[in-house]
């Protein structure tokens, strides 16, 4: 293909930079030691954000898989697709992402890119729907939400996939995946082409599965047992073994880059698909996965691209996921197209030309219990059920002083701006599935009934 001026924003940029996404599942925000948790070791991501920027203030689009990785690929809100309804996406539905739909891999690969997923898919299923089918050259990984870290079953089947063709191979998940994400980089490093590598781990999500738990795996087997999604496994233990499992290999991905002269022009990004689950540490947030509190959406985000980026920052930089489509189009020096704008923003200017944060306003939605959010500045708009909030999330991130009546104009107008952007989008519809928790799986939610399903289309009121 003809030349490409890459990197046109970017002086001296000589060529487009290599890109390794590392996506985490169900990682809390505070759960790695850069952020803060003192009884996990991640000496390999904490490398990324000493030689990088580390986000203080990064949003998943989602508070559930599916729903969020319909943005991050299409750099909008999940919304726009069908897909996107699925919070997340269940076994053997027939819906997913659109192969004619732009993605960040279809569009980097038109730039010059060869582009690899390894790891978690969950955007649909053979034989409509899948990676090579959305701009991906190469797919090493599952489709499905979960999968068992050592017999590679989802609790019906195996799901482990080289391209479209079921593979068996023995190990720990999280190994396997690593140990191919090697032989990827050291096959791009020969070939001196661009690459996205997508390195998306199943980690920390269940089964509660540490790499030398073998038998709990064969435990989950057995009649009776309740299957992957497990309320009797699990500890803080297993879950620390599980996220310094995923820490090792991430240092093995940052190794063979290194060992092949990459590093230096390769963007490294690694971040979380929604906010923790049960065993995760969100301080100093409340909430958790399937829930629009800070604790169901707050994640760590953090890049590095030593050419570029100034080493060992922090940012107050709103973000979102669906924003590194946006990000990574501009550092390839190419654009999205035009006939599907993208909702997310370059984060670029702040990161490589140190400019300030940009004020954001963003919008979130959850079917269960009818949940809604916005954030505009340091205020957030938040319902759940019938019941309605505004926070200053800067100064009370547990979300605890209910600002609503004193600072009525500010909620009267996040409201309606929440429905004007509403609007704009598919509506919820009965067909969707949406996950959460109540009081008879979690004793932190003592009181709280299975949530209410029904699909919520509102009109705005006339006084909110």
């Amino acid at each position: 293909m003809a030349a490409l001026t890459l990197g046109r924003n970017l002086k001296g940029a000589q060529r487009p930079p290599n890109i390794l996404f590392i996506l985490a599942d169900d990682l809390g925000y505070a759960d790695l030691a850069c952020y803060g948790r003192p009884d996990i070791k991640t000496p390999n991501i904490d490398h990324i954000a000493a030689t990088g920027v580390r986000f203080l203030q990064a949003y998943a689009n989602s508070a559930v898989c599916s729903a969020t990785r319909t943005a991050l690929i299409t750099g909008r809100y999940q919304d726009r697709l069908r897909i996107g309804l699925e919070e997340p996406l269940g076994a053997n539905r027939d819906v997913g992402l659109p192969p004619g739909h732009p993605t960040l891999p279809s569009l980097l690969k038109k730039a010059g890119y060869s582009c690899t997923l390894i790891g978690k898919w969950h955007l649909g299923y053979l034989p409509k729907f899948g990676p090579l089918k959305s701009g991906y050259d190469h797919f090493y990984g599952f489709r499905g939400g979960a999968l068992d870290y050592f017999s590679h079953s989802n609790g019906r089947q195996d799901d482990f996939w080289e391209d479209d063709v079921p593979i068996h191979q023995a190990g720990y998940l999280t190994e396997l995946l690593g140990g191919h994400a090697v032989q990827v980089i050291r096959t791009y490093a020969k070939s001196e082409q661009p690459f996205l590598l997508s390195l998306h781990f199943n980690a920390p999500h269940w089964p509660w599965e540490g790499p030398g738990d073998e038998a709990e795996s064969r435990r989950l087997q057995q009649p009776g047992s309740g299957g992957l999604y497990d309320f009797d496994g699990g500890s803080q233990k297993t879950y620390r073994n599980m996220v310094e499992a995923m820490d090792r290999q991430v240092g093995r991905a940052l190794q063979e880059l290194d060992s092949s002269g990459l590093t230096e022009n390769t963007i490294v990004i690694f971040t979380s698909d929604n906010g923790g689950e049960r065993f995760a540490d969100t301080w100093p947030f409340t909430g958790k996965k399937t829930e629009l509190l800070e604790g169901g959406l707050r994640i760590p985000s953090l890049i590095s691209w030593p050419a570029r980026i100034p080493q060992g920052r922090t940012t107050d930089q709103v973000s979102i996921s669906m924003d590194w489509m946006a990000t990574l189009l501009e550092a390839a020096g190419t654009r999205p197209d035009p006939a599907f704008p993208l909702d997310g923003i370059s984060l670029l200017p702040m990161l490589a030309q140190n400019k300030p944060p940009v004020p954001r306003k963003l919008f979130w939605r959850y079917k269960a219990n009818a949940q809604r959010a916005a954030r505009d500045g340091d205020y957030k708009f938040l319902k759940i059920l019938d019941n309605t909030f505004l926070f200053n999330v800067v100064d009370d991130p547990l979300e605890r002083a209910n600002l609503k009546e004193r600072h009525n104009d500010v909620y009267r107008r996040l409201v309606r701006e929440w429905y004007d952007w509403n609007a704009t989008l598919l509506p919820e519809i009965k067909d969707s599935l949406t996950a959460s928790f109540d009081g008879k799986q979690l004793a932190d939610h003592f009181g709280a009934k299975p949530a209410n399903q029904t699909p919520d289309i509102p009109t705005p009121p006339d006084d909110q």
